[in-house]
């Protein structure tokens, strides 16, 4: 079986994914499906796609459903990708070294030529993120875009996995979680973003912000209180004044 890394960097590149704003567009999904057209992980198989019975590989993928019941249910859009794992049950049983993650950043790859496509890390991947390509007859899974966010000929602002570059509703952040300056994981803080699954002990990196409250009243944003004009910018306008009484209602 795969040891993981003796001594991690500390370093935690990975995902933010923002329930709230998330409107289960799939243009994650897609987007990672045609950047790892090629490079890393590539291709990603499409069989069939417009037969009785397509079959292929994504890296990326949003369920949607109901939740809560009556006037308090509301619809949750939730893509599912790798959660590049500190403790990886994937790579721990994988018998060929194939599946590995990297001390020096925490993604978890695959190294296809060492891959004897046993499925083992796919049954022991409690998030359902191991894809096996009938292909290939290997397995793969997100890289997080490994050779575009390390890709000096790009500009720093492309440096970022696909997914993250396409989402319309910038539901999806991408930055380093060991750092707690970071960024993503000031918003993980201020959002009390958690861990998928905690309870079974493999404290993926990937965070997940709760749905905000939802709206209830005219005025009310979801979030702490409603976005009402200060009282500096109302005494030198006349229309905020009537926005505040409005929002008052």
């Amino acid at each position: 079986m795969t040891s993981l890394p003796g001594r991690p960097s500390g370093k935690k590149l990975g995902l933010v994914i923002d329930l709230d704003t998330c409107v289960g567009c799939h243009a994650c999904a897609t987007a990672c499906k045609e950047w790892n057209s090629g490079g890393e992980m590539a291709p990603l198989t499409d069989h069939d796609p417009f037969g009785a019975e397509p079959f292929g590989v994504w890296f990326n993928r949003v369920h949607t459903y109901e939740a809560g019941e009556g006037r308090a249910s509301r619809t949750v859009h939730f893509p599912r990708s790798c959660l590049h794992c500190e403790k990886p049950a994937c790579v721990e049983v994988c018998p060929t070294g194939a599946s590995y993650k990297r001390a020096e950043d925490g993604i978890v790859l695959v190294n296809e030529s060492a891959c004897i496509g046993c499925k083992l890390c796919s049954w022991a991947c409690p998030y359902g993120a191991r894809e096996y390509d009938y292909v290939s007859r290997t397995m793969k899974k997100c890289t997080l875009c490994i050779d575009k966010i390390y890709n000096e000929t790009l500009e720093e602002v492309d440096r970022v996995p696909a997914c993250v570059s396409a989402c319309p509703v910038s539901a999806r952040h991408f930055g380093d979680l060991g750092d707690a300056g970071s960024d993503v994981s000031k918003l993980v803080k201020e959002r009390e973003g958690y861990d998928l699954m905690p309870e079974m002990g493999y404290r993926p990196v990937n965070k997940y912000l709760p749905p905000r409250p939802r709206q209830t009243a005219p005025g009310a944003t979801g979030g702490r209180g409603a976005l009402r004009p200060s009282a500096e910018a109302e005494a030198g306008n006349p229309f905020l004044r009537w926005v505040d009484r409005v929002l008052s209602r």
